[in-house]
């Protein structure tokens, strides 16, 4: 598509996609020339091209107010609204996805753009179509019909095809289609390009998301200026503090009054307001004004932030400042490392590289501590690398913790109720990735899920478990 000096795009003008040109993907080898045509009849309702819009389908915005009776004659009666998961994921958010079940659950994961040539481009949106067809396949594949087709696919082309939606994104994307069933997630980290298709949704990708609730603030101070940031594992942002002075001159001030000099204490921070005092030979020195600013910003993140919180604040200063502010500050949970030197101009995804790095051990924390106790359990049998072991286990709430290498995938199936676990060495019809199985159980009885590297796991298993019995 190309632009305009606005910077809207314009479709191209020409045929309808089935000119040949989605053959170039790959998705159509090998099938028969009646599900080639069917295909091609349905991807034809949606979509032009790779990243053209058919000028007759009617675009829905996600958010848009449905209750206008202009705008809903126009849907298709069996068209779904996109519903998005809270981007915090909850247990609740996770478990309502991890035991949804239907004949056919769509689960599609792809990496996304915030910004860059890339979303000008349309690239996700183009993927995002290049997985709908790849869905499409194997929901044929799987002996559905036209009408079953269009029914689930039609809410995924219209999220497709919408614009906005596509220039709101994070680092990566989950989607979830079934039967009257439609949820997305914005992932704020990359996942690997995944279409998967069986009874359940393909949960694992979620796992660092539901892990990782650790937070902490940054504090930037500088003799110009004071920001506080709220960071997690994947990111970080300013927090606006009212009344926060600007800088040491915004605290410290010097005046001449009747025929006096003085220095005027105060700011429109959270402090007692301004005070005079004769200076007599000369002004305070120097750590005099910069422990009254650093009462003034400490006083106010106090009053507007901090009275109420408990998570670690990492401050990064030039050396000197540093230990003044822990010696006046309130807050008790500051971390003993510290970012040293002037960042008064440093990017903020800079900041937060370096950040992030300091707060590693604090991330790692979980992990860390239980992987030891896994090792301290290691010859009281209550430990286990067999996957023929673990899987039922998850299912009958003996498992405690809940070790799954990344990207492990094992076909098979269990029945519950006979005690029944079959696993293949490749995936057969009617098969589930039991690892994706195992520890979607295990989080509903109450484990602790981690998804670990390979060097990571004990023993090089694909899992491995703790057992409470």
């Amino acid at each position: 598509m190309g632009k305009d000096r606005e910077g809207k795009f314009h479709p191209k003008k020409g045929k309808p996609s089935g000119s040949g040109r989605e053959s170039k993907l790959g998705l159509r080898e090998g099938m028969n020339p009646a599900a080639l045509k069917r295909d091609e009849e349905i991807t034809e309702k949606y979509t032009s091209g790779e990243d053209e819009l058919a000028p007759n389908v009617h675009m829905r915005h996600i958010n848009r107010n449905t209750e206008k009776g202009d705008e809903e004659e126009h849907l298709a009666p069996e068209s779904r609204q996109a519903e998005a998961v809270n981007e915090r994921l909850s247990r609740d958010d996770f478990m309502e996805l991890s035991t949804h079940h239907a004949d056919n659950c769509i689960t599609l994961y792809m990496p996304a753009h915030k910004y860059g040539v890339e979303v000008n481009e349309r690239q996700d949106a183009i993927l995002f179509k290049q997985l709908l067809q790849q869905a499409q396949q194997q929901l044929q594949q799987r002996g559905l019909a036209r009408d079953q087709l269009e029914t689930i696919l039609q809410a995924g082309y219209e999220l497709q095809q919408d614009d906005a939606f596509w220039r709101r994104q994070q680092r990566g994307l989950g989607v979830f289609i079934a039967q009257d069933y439609f949820r997305y997630i914005q992932l704020p980290y990359s996942v690997d390009r995944q279409c998967y298709v069986n009874h359940s949704f393909y949960t694992n990708p979620l796992l660092p998301l539901l892990n990782s609730r650790e937070q902490f603030y940054l504090l930037v101070i500088s003799k110009r200026k004071a920001t506080l940031y709220e960071a997690d594992a994947f990111g970080m942002k300013e927090v606006p503090v009212e009344g926060m002075p600007r800088g040491i001159d915004d605290v410290v001030h010097f005046e001449e009054k009747d025929d006096q000099q003085l220095f005027r204490t105060g700011s429109s921070g959270a402090g007692h307001g301004a005070n005079y005092h004769g200076i007599g030979s000369g002004k305070p020195d120097e750590k005099a004004n910069i422990s009254m600013y650093m009462d003034e910003v400490d006083e106010t993140l106090w009053k507007e932030v901090l009275s109420t919180k408990h998570i670690p604040l990492l401050l990064a200063a030039v050396d000197y400042m540093i230990p003044i502010f822990k010696k006046r500050t309130h807050y008790r949970h500051i971390v003993d490392d510290t970012l040293s030197g002037n960042f008064e101009y440093e990017s903020i995804n800079s900041l937060y590289e370096k950040a992030r790095e300091k707060m590693k051990p604090y991330f790692d924390k979980n992990r860390r501590e239980a992987l030891e106790q896994y090792g301290n359990n290691s010859g009281n049998g209550l430990t286990s690398t067999m996957p023929d072991d673990i899987i039922p286990a998850c299912y009958y709430s003996r498992v405690d913790t809940l070790f799954i290498r990344k990207d492990a995938q094992l076909w098979g199936n269990f029945n519950e109720q006979d005690n029944k676990l079959v696993l293949h060495p490749a995936e057969q019809p009617g098969d589930e990735c039991m690892v994706n199985a195992a520890a979607a159980k295990a989080i509903e009885t109450g484990a602790a899920v981690f998804m670990l590297d390979r060097d990571q796991m004990p023993a090089g298993s694909p899992m491995a478990a703790r057992m409470r019995y």
